[in-house]
């Protein structure tokens, strides 16, 4: 049967959920949904997801939405070992932080700089964008202790915090600026199984449609 999943290539949350699933050894059965033509609005879709939202997996009886969750579970379900996600309390709490952060900060303020800009044509803020810097400023800050984002090797959280970043950098937001952050990056990129599969087309995607909808 395996695990149905939906998705849009150029969502960062997606591509969080294809790196994730990569990194474990999971097949997914892509289903795509072009949110632009409203697919993930269907009669058909709402009864998978009520919340009809993007990335959604279906694996056996479970439904379950939200990347993080999904990246989360898929690890913890299917993981040979627990390197991506620990099962020790105190190192998996600053998973959940890191991953936490990047939904509630990092990856929340570049939606309020570039999203008006792409769905609704408004210009850039310079207010909301010192609110992205600042982000940019912590994570930096958080990845002058540590080598990963959440310690001394790859987890979850640096996946989900890849594709927010690189997100953002092709959108032409200065990650120069913080040094740390652009030495992740690098190693990111480089370390990520099948990251131009995974990642980097859908992230092109992305920044053709900002390209093409930005004023």
């Amino acid at each position: 049967m395996g695990i149905d999943y939906y998705y849009t290539p150029g969502s960062a949350p997606c591509r969080t959920v294809l790196m994730v699933a990569k990194a474990v050894g999971v097949d997914l059965n892509l289903k795509h949904l072009d949110l632009m033509k409203g697919e993930h609005l269907t009669p058909e879709y709402v009864k998978v997801n009520p919340q009809h939202t993007v990335p959604c997996i279906v694996d056996g009886g479970l439904t379950l939405t939200e990347s993080r969750a999904v990246a989360t579970y898929l690890v913890s379900q299917y993981g040979k070992d627990d390197s991506l996600y620990p099962k020790d309390p105190k190192k998996k709490a600053i998973v959940d932080q890191r991953l936490f952060f990047d939904m509630g900060t990092l990856y929340q303020r570049f939606g309020e700089v570039y999203y008006p800009m792409i769905f609704e044509g408004a210009p850039h803020n310079a207010d909301k964008a010192k609110r992205l810097e600042d982000a940019y400023a912590q994570f930096d800050n958080f990845l002058s202790k540590t080598a990963w984002a959440a310690g001394d090797h790859m987890t979850v959280a640096d996946l989900s915090l890849l594709a927010s970043v690189t997100t953002a950098e092709v959108c032409g937001f200065d990650i120069g600026k913080y040094p740390n952050v652009t030495k992740w990056l690098a190693k990111c990129k480089s370390s990520v199984p099948s990251y131009a599969e995974t990642n980097e087309e859908g992230v092109l995607k992305f920044k053709a449609l900002f390209e093409s909808r930005k004023k």
